[in-house]
């Protein structure tokens, strides 16, 4: 790492494996003491960031995480057709049998054997599934938000819905609010 110290480059590498700032100083070697303000602190140092970000950015490439894929991902999510887990006959699917984009759309799955009977009379008589499938509403928000499509907006007015008002004045030669 060009012109780093010692405890510089484990800050890095510490603050790289969670992010926590404090956590990283501490662990670099660095006093205790006012770890979080110091750490804040180090985060502005020009090189230090300037490390950081190549390391991000290698690391991002290394995984293929582009902006692109990042918002393809969250397409998918939004718009599975939950019916791409069903058979023809309403029976559901053996999970090997769904399609690679529809099984993203499992945020959970639980199978339980179902019984009946006891001891040497038991036997099994059926598998109950659930599947938690991911929230379409709140990837399409997602997907909303980074188009752009709402937007939140504070009105202020003042009173009886009216504009605010406001006046300066003039005391001892200085404009006051």
């Amino acid at each position: 790492m060009a012109g780093l110290s010692r405890k510089q480059e484990t800050f890095v590498a510490e603050y790289l494996t969670d992010l926590n700032a404090t956590r990283a100083y501490i662990a670099a070697g660095y006093s205790p003491n006012g770890a979080a303000q110091s750490a804040s602190k180090l985060l502005t140092n020009a090189k230090i960031s300037a490390e950081i970000s190549r390391k991000q950015g290698k690391r991002l490439e290394k995984l293929e995480i582009t902006a692109d894929r990042v918002l393809s991902e969250i397409a998918k999510l939004a718009y599975y057709d939950p019916r791409n887990f069903l058979e023809s006959d309403g029976s559901m699917k053996q999970i090997k049998d769904i399609d690679d984009v529809t099984a993203m759309a499992i945020a959970g799955l639980e199978v339980m054997e179902l019984f009946e009977g006891t001891g040497d009379q038991k036997h099994a008589y059926g598998l109950l599934k659930k599947i938690k499938l991911a929230d379409k509403g709140q990837n399409l928000e997602r997907l909303g938000r980074h188009l752009k499509l709402f937007t939140d907006k504070k009105e202020l007015t003042g009173a009886n819905g009216g504009p605010i008002c406001f006046t300066l004045r003039k005391i001892e030669g200085k404009p006051q609010k």
